[in-house]
């Protein structure tokens, strides 16, 4: 994916969301009090010309901000 999302105001907002919750699992998270968050990066990057309706696009998307989101 050429987007680096993590420069992404979505994204910055949903990692400190994510960091001050009580929760620890991103999974948990995104599906809970980070939906808002995870949906406006969705549009964010659909506004960068990604396209999240392609299925490998979209699980490369995942990977990289469950995989970021865990590893912060």
């Amino acid at each position: 994916m050429d987007w680096e999302f993590t420069e992404d105001t979505a994204f910055k907002s949903l990692l400190k969301a994510f960091k001050e919750s009580e929760e620890s699992s991103v999974m948990e998270f995104l599906a809970s009090e980070g939906a808002s968050y995870y949906l406006e990066l969705m549009q964010n990057a659909a506004g960068e010309g990604i396209d999240l309706t392609d299925e490998e696009v979209m699980d490369e998307f995942q990977e990289e901000l469950l995989e970021y989101l865990e590893n912060k």
